[in-house]
């Protein structure tokens, strides 16, 4: 009788190490997949502002094959700086808020505000206006330490307390300006020095405005502020994990109430930038500025959950914006369409963002 078993036990010992052989195979597959997975988490994770780096330089060279000589002109490419300046300026502001994990709507209302006083007091009531703008600034600052106080005293959400207060300053807009335009003319007769900002520098074939140098200024004071003092340190705490935050000694109320300050004070900066980029000062203007400067912060990498992100993040966010717009308009697309763009612009960012946080996890 012919005995069958070793040469069955045999095939099946080599069955089973082919199958080994296949399943560390696809585990070292996996284990490369993984890594590189995790490696380039890493990278976005450590560096928040490299998405937008990213895209800025691929729209920046897309747009210039598409648009040619027209897009990298001299006049095109400071003209981009000149129409963010202002939603850059608001997004910085917007990024202190949103660095603590809260969110500001009222931003471009605090803004056009301050205009408001500014203007009425140095045009209409005959007030210097070196005392004008610093009575505004007062004033801003102020206003954001009432969205502060609400937030941090009251215990407020940030969103429903910035909605509200973004009601009252833009009714007392229109209260103030008696919803009346202040106009270019009266504004050069009596205090030129609100349009200082809108004055340009020529570089080559560039025109550079103060308000443009002003944004990139700003930018850079508050990164300083954020990276290399206690105070910044303490703000990125208290948006990554508020409790933990107060659990290490960090007095998150007075830090909270600082950041509304001096974002209102930065709303005020921008007001001054804006009157020297509109000329005129206008209670209904930049309507859409608070949505303008979340959708840079968004679109910058800063996470609307709070405690990542660098604010120059929101400096390229308004970048791509203004990229995206000026190089669809030379490319003859219509607006509709360059607000779509933007649009999917913004559901990409926070899906990235959510990706990051996901795989970190």
């Amino acid at each position: 009788m012919t005995d069958t078993s070793q040469p069955a036990a045999r095939k099946a010992q080599e069955f089973e190490q082919v199958v080994d052989k296949a399943d560390r195979n696809v585990a070292a597959f996996d284990h490369r997949q993984k890594s590189l997975i995790h490696r380039l988490q890493h990278t976005l994770h450590s560096n928040p502002t490299l998405v937008p780096i990213i895209v800025l330089i691929g729209a920046v060279i897309v747009f210039g094959l598409i648009a040619g000589g027209k897009f990298f002109s001299p006049f095109n490419l400071t003209l981009i700086m000149q129409q963010v300046s202002i939603i850059g300026i608001l997004a910085a502001a917007q990024s202190l808020i949103v660095l603590t994990a809260g969110i500001d709507l009222s931003v471009a209302a605090i803004m056009v505000l301050m205009a408001v006083i500014a203007g009425n007091l140095s045009v209409f009531m005959g007030v210097p206006p070196v005392i004008a703008l610093a009575i505004s600034f007062v004033a801003g600052t102020c206003a954001g330490m009432v969205n502060g106080f609400l937030v941090t005293r009251v215990k407020l959400p940030p969103f429903i307390t910035t909605l509200g207060t973004w009601s009252i300053f833009y009714a007392l807009n229109l209260y103030l300006s008696g919803a009346q335009s202040i106009r270019s003319q009266d504004i050069d007769a009596n205090a030129p020095l609100l349009k200082f900002f809108g004055e340009t520098i020529s570089l080559g074939g560039a025109r550079i405005t103060y308000g443009s140098i002003l944004m990139i200024l700003v930018f850079l004071v508050l990164w300083f502020m954020l990276n290399k003092t206690a105070w910044g340190r303490h703000v990125y705490a208290i948006g990554d994990d508020r409790e933990a935050a107060e659990l290490a000694g960090i007095r998150t109320e007075r830090t909270l109430l600082s950041v509304y300050a001096l974002a209102g004070f930065v709303c005020t900066v921008a007001a001054w930038a804006s009157i020297g980029r509109v000329g005129s000062i206008s209670p209904q203007a930049f309507y859409e500025g608070n949505l303008q400067s979340i959708t840079a912060v968004v679109i910058g990498g800063i996470s609307l959950f709070g405690g990542r992100g660098s604010i120059l993040g929101a400096l390229f966010g308004a970048l791509i914006v203004g990229v995206f717009q000026s190089g669809l308009r030379l490319a003859g697309v219509d607006v509709l369409w360059q607000v779509f763009a933007i649009g999917w612009l913004i559901i990409i960012a926070v899906a990235i963002d959510q990706w990051i946080r996901k795989v970190s996890a």
